[in-house]
Parts: C-alpha cells; structure tokens; sequence
C-alpha cells in the first residue's frame, strides 16, 4: 500500500504539473475537388490527367525520430470525390527509390514494418470515430474502425480497391473508397475530419499531416485536419452476401465421413449515411483464422478475442466495461461454447448514428442450440451513447439471454440480463477520466450482484500515468459477458517517463516506469499482488531492450490443479522475479524477439522464455516460429515439470488478394497437434473463395483418430444500386 500511495502522488503531481501546459497544434485545412471521371486506378498518380486540376496537400511532420521536423521525404495527397466514390491519391516522393522497403502483401497485415501510407477519415466530424485506409508498395489493403478516439478495430473490413506502383519518383497510390462503406453527415458540402501518416521504414520515421505530438497515433481523431468540399450523396446502399459452403469431416468421435452443404446470406442496408441495418440468416464462419492454443498454468480463465466477421463491424460501440477483464457483452457467448461451434439460426443489428451525437446499436441473434450441451438461446444487446465535446460521453447498455429452458430439470427460468451505465469526460488534451456500473439478474442468485470501476488516465508527450479502482461482487453474472476473475475488488496505477535522448548510443526514446496492481477479495483477502519496474530501450534502428523486475504474491484460498496431477496447496507466496524483452529489427528478413521471466512463483521456482524467429522472402512469403516454454519446480508432488507450446504460421501471398497461409500448434502438455490450412481469393473485404482444411489430432494412448475437415465456402457481394 505504501508503493500505491507513493505511486499516487507522482502521478498526481505530474498530472497537476502538465495538465494545462499543453497546447494544442494548428491543424491544416484543405479542399476536395469534384472529380469530371473517375481516375484509372493503375497507381500512378503523376500522369493521371484526372489528378491534375486537383491541389495537393502536404507539408508533412515527423513525430519520430525526430519530433517537430519536416518529413524527410515529400508526400503529396489529392482528395477528389465522384458521386459514387472518395478518392485519393498519393505521390511518396523518394530521393532513393532502391530503399523503398515492402515487407508484407497480405490483406490487414501490419503497416509499422514497411513503407506505407494510411488516412483515417472522420465523415460525421464527431471528432471521435472514424474509419483507416491503408497500403504500402505492394498496394494491400489495410483498413479499421475508430470510436471513442482510440478503442481500434483493426479486424474491420470494408469494401475498396486500392493500387500502388513503385515509380522513379519513389512510390504512389490510388484509394477508391465508396460512399456506401463510409459514414457522413447529411449536410452537402460538409467539412470532414481528415489526417494522412507515412511511414518511412528504413528511417524508422513517422510523418503526419496534421501534427501530433509523440504520444499520439492516428487514431487522435480530434487532433485531424479539415477537407472541406465533398459532396457526399444520400444512401442507396443495398449489399446482399448469399454464401454456399460443403464440407466433409472424417475421424475423432465419427464412425466413416459426415458431409454437409449450408447456404445462407448476409444483408446491409443504410437507412441513414450514419445509420446501418444488417440482417444474417444461417451464419457461418468457416472461413475463420482458427484460435490461438493457450496453456493456462494459473487460477482465472483465459480470454481469446472474436474473429467472427458478422461480430467486428461498430463491436467497439457495444463495449462497456474493463477490456479483456469485465465485459459486459462479449460476443463469442454466442455461437460458441466450450469452444464448440452452436449453429446460429440469424441475427439483425442496426448500428451508428442518430442525429449529430447519439450513437445506438441493437442486436438480436439466435441460436440453435446442441442437444445435451447448450440451450437455443435468444440473444439481445442495446446499446445508446451520447457524445459530449472533448471526448466526453455518456451511456448505457442492456444485455438479455432467454434460453429454452431444455437443460434446467427444475423448471426454473433459463435467462440472464446485465445492465449498465458507462461516461467518461476529457479534461484538456490530455486527461481522461471514465467509469461504469453495471448490475446483473440472474434467477437462484440473490445476493451482492453489481460492479463497478473507475479510472483517470492521462497521457501527454513527456508523461502517462494511470489510476484504476474497481469491484466485481459474488453473485455479479454477466452471461453474455467475459470475467477474469469474481469477487473481488482492484487498484491500479501506472506512472512512465518518456526521453528522447540527443545522438546517445543510437537510442530514440527511453521509458522508464513503475506500476502496480492488486486484487483483493472482498473480504480483504490479497489474491494477487503485482509490481513492476521497467524501462524500455527504443533505437532507431528498430531494436529494443525491456529490462525489468517484478514482485508478484499469489494468495491461493483454495488448492488448484496447475497441470494434470499437480496441485498447488492453499497459501500465499510471494517473490522477485527478473524479466527481460528483446527483439531486434522487425522489418528486416530476418527477425527475433523473445521474452524471459525467471523468479519464484507459487513457492516454487518459475521460468517463462518465449523466443520467437521470423523469416520472410520479399513481400510474398513469411514464417513465424514460437514456443511459449515454461518451467516449474514447485515443492509438491510431481512439481518438477514443463511446459512448451510450439506454433508454426506460414503465408504465401499470391497477391494481395490471394492468400494461401497453415498455422501449426503442437501442445506438449496434451500431445495435440492442430493444423489450420486456408486459401484465400478474395473479391473485396471477405467476399470470395475460401478453402480450409483442420485436423486435430491427440497423440496421448488410447486417443481417438485424428479429426479431420474440409470446407470450400464462396460467397458474394451484390450491390445492389450500383
């Protein structure tokens, strides 16, 4: 507690110190030009006759390495609109076209390792969501959602075309984004909010447009610039995805080869340019990424993000609650359970704007159950959320499951709901304060069944600190929801220096900082107690060394089985542990980074080392080894053992729509190796051809036979007005 408080009045004192200091920078401002024809998306904007009546906006800022400075290189943007579609185009002049570096051509993947260029467009000028598009050499597409100003939804994929070319001139791009994939307000003639970032890969440089300072990203949505001009029409979108998929799957529990064939369709239909309806009926993800293994070696439960691509669009909007520790709506509750797939019979959200503040979402979805498992479930989420300047805003949300009532032999009701309230209020640029309360029903449970956190976080150019508060009590039961851990009540607080040392050992920033996390139960029993002191090394060739010691104290009320067999004793256990990162520089063909962290836990000794070796042949073929090692020698029978999971991804782009990628996870502590083989051929967004094969295969005695499937499922994109 003394560390808490100490920790406290620095963040405190370096809150008070900084909190008007800051000054926001001028923000540019240009104009969009109605376009007579469409350019010829071929890349290459200097010779586009269409492009040459059109001002283009420049003046480009580093925030790294050097902060403040002019961008090493020119880069030249032109904004112009048809009544169809935004389009943009870019010139990245290059005085040394031969360094151009292009390290990925798959769709989504990362631009932080390659030459790229991103904007992030701000259609309802709400100065808190948006939607990014970006490429790089290659000419992928790369895009997200924003809301809240910096909750990102990288797995968001909208429906554009993008083409690059590498040119004597260094490289250029043409985006063609349509009407009917943005958001933006009725008015004509409307100012949009706008910024452009380039990447430089081999300065490890980072340009904006309108400037920010080096905490920030492109994300900052209230820190974009301004294009006025654009004459966006009013909605006659009408996109209808009919889908047909077969299958075939052969061993595990199955006696000879189970075939199936599905059809189904998805619907989008703006009522509004800020307003959305979709529709799904007979919902598949086939087509899906299969999940990451996890080997949990401690007491709370394992969260895996969503995937599914019906649950990613405007998922941030129906977030309430602690990321990845509280949610009160999380949406792999549905379709899912156990990690088994539930067939889901259909679903409507209607999802935006209403008016120039509110935003709403509603969800209903239904499933169809599996006999001796799972229930049929209807689902139901509504969300409203108002907007107030500076970040601010103010909301509530409503979570109901209703289930058939097949599994419950006593009769009793077969349903849950949660409700709560969230806001949050920006005070200047660079504190935030924000918190909820939630409270949840469920029938057999009448005791203490609310929760609540609050938080204040402050992130400005030199300092970030963070405080937390929040409590889970017993009988809180988010079905629909995610929770860490029950019972319990939490502080957090977190206080960072950044330096930007002058010409030092080739170092761009240095970031020492102190946190510290603890979780009690709420009789005042410390389950868990973490404290962390660190710095981060950062230089500008891309290499970067955390070095670091943590003090952690477990206090374990009840015994658990840590590995089959193996239990670890009530008690509480404290000690040191040391931890080190490191990782060399990513863009290069040949990458490593690794984590290790050896110290005492449970009363025992642990060591965690986590290296990871990455290889790739220009843009098109990539691989990635890890092993995720752990060792214990804890003072318990059969307390000497280890741990290793292996995962092997490989990706082979045939261009930047068609994929052909394998993920390989052999866990040892269960002798299961899985195996997930996907082509890809995609026509826009995840419209397209794919074909998966998974086997899981249990090597253990007496297993059952390796479970093997096929699927081949294509789907497509009508639009139906245009």
């Amino acid at each position: 507690m003394r560390c808490f408080l100490t920790l406290l009045a620095l963040s405190c004192a370096a809150i008070a110190g900084q909190l008007f200091a800051s000054e926001s920078l001028p923000r540019p401002e240009g104009t969009a030009v109605k376009l007579a024809n469409a350019p010829l998306l071929d890349g290459r904007v200097q010779n586009d006759p269409t492009w040459l009546g059109v001002q283009p906006l420049s003046g480009f800022l580093q925030i790294q390495p050097d902060e403040g400075r002019a961008a090493s290189q020119r880069t030249e943007v032109r904004v112009g609109f048809t009544k169809e579609a935004l389009y943009i185009g870019v010139i990245a002049f290059d005085d040394a076209p031969d360094s151009i570096l292009v390290t990925d051509s798959r769709r989504d993947s990362s631009l932080a390792q390659t030459d790229g260029f991103q904007v992030i467009i701000d259609g309802l000028r709400d100065r808190q969501n948006g939607y990014v598009f970006g490429t790089n050499p290659a000419g992928i597409e790369y895009d997200g959602q924003v809301v809240k100003e910096g909750e990102v939804n990288l797995d968001w994929d909208g429906s554009w075309r993008v083409v690059a070319a590498i040119t004597e001139l260094g490289w250029s791009a043409e985006f063609e984004i349509p009407f009917t994939t943005l958001r933006y307000g009725s008015k004509p003639d409307a100012a949009w909010g706008m910024n452009f970032q380039r990447n430089i890969r081999r300065n490890n440089e980072i340009a904006f447009w309108a400037p920010l300072d080096r905490q920030r990203s492109l994300n900052r949505v209230s820190e974009a610039g301004t294009v006025r001009g654009i004459e966006a029409p009013r909605p006659r979108n009408l996109q209808v995805t009919p889908y047909a998929l077969g299958s075939a799957r052969r061993g595990g529990a199955l006696e000879g080869t189970s075939t199936d064939e599905e059809v189904g369709v998805d619907v989008k239909y703006s009522i509004t340019p800020s307003l959305t309806l979709d529709a799904t009926y007979n919902t598949d993800f086939a087509q899906v990424e299969v999940d990451d293994v996890v080997i949990n070696l401690d007491r709370f439960s394992v969260f895996l993000p969503e995937k599914r691509p019906f649950f990613l669009e405007n998922a941030e909007q129906f977030n309430v609650g602690d990321a990845q520790e509280v949610e009160l709506f999380f949406s792999r509750r549905i379709g899912i359970v156990d990690g088994a797939p539930v067939p889901i019979d259909g679903g409507l959200r209607l999802s935006g704007k209403v008016g120039d503040s509110t935003n709403v979402g509603l969800l209903y979805m239904r499933d169809e159950g599996l006999p001796g498992i799972a229930p049929q479930n209807d689902f139901l989420v509504a969300r409203i959320n108002e907007e107030l300047p500076n970040r601010s805003a103010i909301g509530a949300m409503v979570v109901q499951r209703r289930g058939d009532g097949s599994l419950k032999a006593d009769g009793s009701p077969d349903e849950n709901d949660a409700y709560a309230i969230d806001g949050r209020i920006g005070i200047g640029d660079n504190l935030l304060l924000s918190g909820w309360a939630a409270k949840t029903r469920t029938p057999g449970l009448d005791g203490d069944d609310h929760a609540f956190a609050l938080n204040a976080n402050y992130d400005a150019a030199r300092w970030s600190s963070r405080l937390e508060y929040s409590e889970v009590h017993e009988d809180f039961n988010p079905e629909v929801g995610f929770l860490l851990r029950d019972d319990y009540k939490r502080v957090e607080a977190f206080v960072m220096r950044r330096f930007r040392p002058n010409d030092v050992l080739g170092l761009l920033e240095v970031r020492p900082h102190y946190s510290v996390r603890n979780y009690w139960d709420l009789d005042g029993f410390l389950e868990t107690g973490f404290q962390h002191l660190d710095t981060h090394w950062e230089f500008r060739n891309g290499y970067r060394v955390d070095t670091g010691v943590n003090y952690v104290k477990d206090g374990v009320q009840e015994p658990f089985e840590i590995v089959d067999d193996v239990f670890v004793p009530a008690g509480t256990y404290s000690g040191p542990e040391a931890q080190i990162s490191f990782n060399t520089d990513l863009s290069k063909p040949l990458s490593f980074q690794t984590r290790l962290n050896v110290g005492e836990k449970f009363g025992g000794d642990r060591v965690r080392f986590a290296p990871t070796l990455a290889y790739r042949i220009g843009e098109t073929f990539s691989t990635e080894l890890s092993v995720v090692y752990t060792e214990f020698d804890l003072p318990v029978p059969g307390g000497d053992f280890s741990v290793a999971l292996t995962r092997l991804r490989l990706s082979y782009s045939f261009s930047p729509k068609a994929l052909l990628q394998a993920v390989i996870q052999y866990n040892d502590s269960t002798e299961t190796l899985s195996t997930n083989l996907r082509f890809s051929l995609l026509r826009t967004a995840n419209s397209g051809l794919y074909v998966v094969y998974n086997e899981f295969d249990e090597r253990l005695p007496g297993a059952l036979p390796a479970d093997r499937q096929f699927v081949i499922k294509y789907n497509y994109l009508f639009d139906v007005f245009n």
